[in-house]
């Protein structure tokens, strides 16, 4: 086993990736020639052996991958990340980062796009928009969140996004894992 860092491992990722291609692609154009045709590896064992080998280097990348993979998981599940006073484990945050922030966000856009449009049709009218209902007058319509907590949230979602980001590429240059 060697140590690296989760952002050598990850660029090692993508390598794995190209040289699975180039070694399907090896298999594909080899997989079958015509028998009177001279084999065009027949130096190097034969296109048989060639392919053998082939696919026996694809699994064991794919292995690789697979070990890579684990080993970045086990550090992220086990480093954490402060970001905006929560604390998280990385594995956590990106999960956090994956399923719940764009969903969150497209929310909160369709609260303020809900807003501005009820807004504009209000104006049109010739009504208004009142926080409450103490402050409305007969033909108003009602906001009942604050407009001003929605743009502190959607501004504090656009913070940890950004925030976590950075901490996490600083997280994948500096925690060491064993593969």
């Amino acid at each position: 086993m060697a140590q690296t860092t989760i952002t050598e491992a990850l660029a090692e990722l993508k390598t794995i990736g190209k040289r699975l291609e180039k070694k399907k692609q090896f298999v594909l154009d080899y997989l079958m020639r015509p028998e009177h045709v001279r084999d065009p590896l027949q130096n190097d064992g034969g296109s048989a052996s060639s392919v053998a080998r082939e696919r026996q280097a694809i699994g064991d990348l794919e292995e690789r991958i697979v070990s890579v993979r684990r080993a970045i998981q086990v550090a992220n599940e086990s480093n954490m990340i402060v970001v905006a006073g929560r604390t998280r484990s990385i594995a956590d945050w990106l999960v956090w980062r994956r399923e719940i922030a764009p969903l969150h966000n497209q929310f909160m856009a369709q609260l303020r796009q809900k807003i501005d449009a009820q807004r504009s049709e209000i104006m049109r009218r010739g009504a208004g928009l009142a926080a409450t209902t103490d402050a409305a007058k007969p033909g108003d319509v009602i906001v009942n969140i604050s407009e001003q907590e929605l743009a502190k949230e959607i501004e504090e979602i656009e913070y940890v996004l950004g925030t976590l980001d950075g901490q996490l590429s600083l997280k994948n240059a500096t925690i060491l894992i064993d593969v």
